[in-house]
């Protein structure tokens, strides 16, 4: 299958090209040139297949004329050795629990699978020295880190921004050593991310070093996250619960989202979808009226969503031909701000007993504000509590048990390079690693 660029402006390029060039020479995002509807006998027996059965179906519909069946059938096994339960909450809402990977977040899968597959390119290609650039407000980095850890010719760099993720999430990635290096910017996740892409589009940086990216911007990182879409609409049918389904998605820099609207283009029967925002509230404004006016982010208790300049803005925009029209068909949105966010979860937790991380909250209570009685809503639960220990034991007033992975990760010893917003300085960093 081939993948065009959201830009238009590039030539079209082979699945292997686009996973390691990660971003497109026009600056755009790769799209595949097709989207397969899958059969209604899928859909028929969904309910009676594994998370990896349903995983390696939808893959095959993507990468299945680029890598062989045996090989991505591996990939798709080895990165789905955890499950994603659907856990009943309250009325007629479910949480998709996507915490029970190695880091404990949601981005487990995209980033295992696409180590996978770019290892996987790589070594085919017999390329080495592959140097991988990634951007977090937070969960990213953690996941893509132990995706890669010790993968043979590949060098992993994450970004991450001085004082704006969570203890937790820096330790999983600034205590791992080997093949990760982790790079603490003074400045915003959106000021990460622009020193990511700014070195793509640098031409004498590119000559030097093999660099690729593991951010959803890489077709390898967010086309996986489709998987849980289909597997929580296999739980909800095996609960007779499957009609007007809504999917709730708390969302940052949107590659969960575009996954699901993909899945839902696939043939995958979702009703509709909310986009879930904290005081990031750029796509709901955009929703409203019709104007992209990216920002820069603003912190918030919901740090994983403080994007102020959404990369995947522009698949959402290609998957509907530039119409806001058709966009509001399927995605309505909603913002809250902190203390909403910190109502919603101790108010959910006293009444039900389900402890929600702030992410979940915004996706729980965009259910709660806008489900209608005949739809069965599903909120996207994208990272263990734990993680914000601090922050969600202040809300809640109880002491929360951290889960042993975490523990783990909390006995190393942090080692990272501190660096001023500054591309020149992000450069030679790289540069000395040559």
């Amino acid at each position: 299958m081939k993948y065009y660029s959201t830009n238009k402006q590039a030539a079209e390029a082979s699945l292997q090209e686009a996973v390691v060039k990660g971003l497109a020479s026009d600056k755009g995002l790769f799209m595949p040139e097709k989207i397969k509807q899958l059969p209604q006998s899928f859909y028929d027996k969904i309910d009676t297949l594994s998370f990896q059965e349903i995983a390696y179906t939808v893959a095959d519909a993507f990468f299945g004329e680029d890598v062989d069946a045996d090989t991505l059938k591996k990939i798709v096994y080895d990165t789905l050795s955890f499950d994603t339960p659907l856990v009943h909450v309250n009325d007629n809402i479910y949480s998709l629990e996507l915490f029970h990977g190695p880091t404990l977040a949601f981005k487990d899968v995209g980033g295992r699978f696409m180590a996978r597959l770019l290892a996987y390119f790589i070594k085919k290609q017999g390329q080495s020295d592959v140097k991988v650039l990634v951007a977090t407000s937070g969960d990213t980095g953690s996941a893509v880190a132990n995706g890669f850890l010790g993968v043979d010719g590949i060098h992993v760099y994450v970004l991450y921004p001085k004082g704006k993720v969570s203890p937790i999430q820096e330790c999983q990635f600034t205590t791992l050593g080997q093949n990760i290096t982790a790079i603490e910017i003074d400045g915003t996740f959106d000021d990460c991310q622009a020193l990511v892409k700014t070195a793509f589009m640098d031409a004498d940086l590119n000559k030097q070093l093999n660099l690729t990216s593991a951010n959803s911007i890489n077709v390898a990182r967010f086309l996986p996250q489709a998987f849980y879409y289909f597997h929580a609409y296999a739980q909800l049918k095996k609960e007779g619960k499957a009609n007007n389904v809504v999917i709730s998605v708390p969302s940052g820099n949107f590659g969960n989202i575009t996954a699901g609207l993909i899945a839902k283009r696939m043939g995958l029967p979702i009703k509709r979808f909310i986009a879930a925002n904290n005081s990031n509230d750029i796509f709901y404004e955009y929703l409203q009226t019709g104007k992209y006016n990216p920002r820069p982010s603003v912190q918030t208790i919901a740090n994983a969503m403080d994007v102020g300049d959404p990369s995947n803005f522009a698949r959402v925009l290609d998957l509907y031909n530039q119409s806001v029209d058709e966009i509001r068909k399927d995605i309505s949105g909603c913002w809250y701000k902190d203390e909403a966010i910190a109502q919603t979860l101790k108010s959910t937790f006293e009444k039900t007993g389900y402890l929600l991380d702030p992410h979940g909250a915004c996706g729980y209570q965009a259910l709660a504000d806008g489900l209608a009685k005949d739809e069965t809503g599903v909120f996207l639960e994208t990272a263990h509590p734990a993680k914000f220990k601090e922050t969600v034991e202040d809300i809640i007033g109880q002491t929360i048990e951290i889960p042993k992975p975490l523990l783990e990760f909390m006995k190393g010893e942090k080692k990272n390079i501190e660096l001023k917003n500054s591309y020149d300085l992000f450069k030679e960093t790289l540069l000395k690693d040559k």
